[in-house]
């Protein structure tokens, strides 16, 4: 006979070990909650997002593609993009291979090397960067409405310095 929901609750719920407290007192720590907060920030924004671009039939991963190629100075090679993005050459591929398709992005011969494509958007793709970047911009005034400008700037001042150190390679075993 298998035991009732409420007579197996208490072997779920063990008493402080040694993992949990180590758990609590990284909790305590500040630096270690700072980069906890950043990830499930990151996390809930994109999934936020996600959520209100489905509505009009786009993602988060796609407004973020079509942004990076609408963002540069010039016509851009696959593999340039997927470096200002941080992402591998072949998951851009199937990125861009699904945008192509849409006829959101269209690959042109590069007239330097014959082997790269460089890429840019159509009208279409330009529309549906705008309307996402749309539903990005009410979905931000609504999460920090209640933060004041000081604040904001503060985090950004924070922001761009820790965001600078990751491209220094700051973390990768450097000091």
């Amino acid at each position: 006979m298998k035991p009732k929901q409420s007579e197996r609750a208490p072997e779920r719920r063990q008493a402080h070990t040694p993992r949990t407290d180590n758990i609590e007192a990284r909790l305590r720590d500040p630096k270690f909650r700072l980069t906890v907060q950043i990830v499930l920030a990151a996390r809930r924004w994109r999934s936020m997002l996600d959520e209100k671009l489905r509505v009009i039939g786009t993602s988060a991963a796609r407004m973020e593609a079509l942004s990076t190629i609408d963002r540069a100075p010039w016509l851009s090679a696959q593999v340039e993009i997927a470096n200002r993005m941080g992402i591998e050459k072949p998951t851009l591929t199937r990125m861009l291979d699904m945008l192509e398709a849409e006829k959101l992005v269209e690959r042109l011969p590069d007239p330097f090397d014959r082997r790269a494509k460089l890429i840019r958007l159509t009208p279409e793709g330009e529309n549906t960067l705008e309307a996402a970047s749309q539903v990005a911009n009410d979905l931000r005034a609504v999460l920090l409405d209640e933060f004041d400008e000081e604040d904001i700037i503060h985090f950004n001042r924070f922001a761009e310095r820790l965001l600078a150190r990751f491209d220094k390679g700051v973390g990768d075993g450097e000091k």
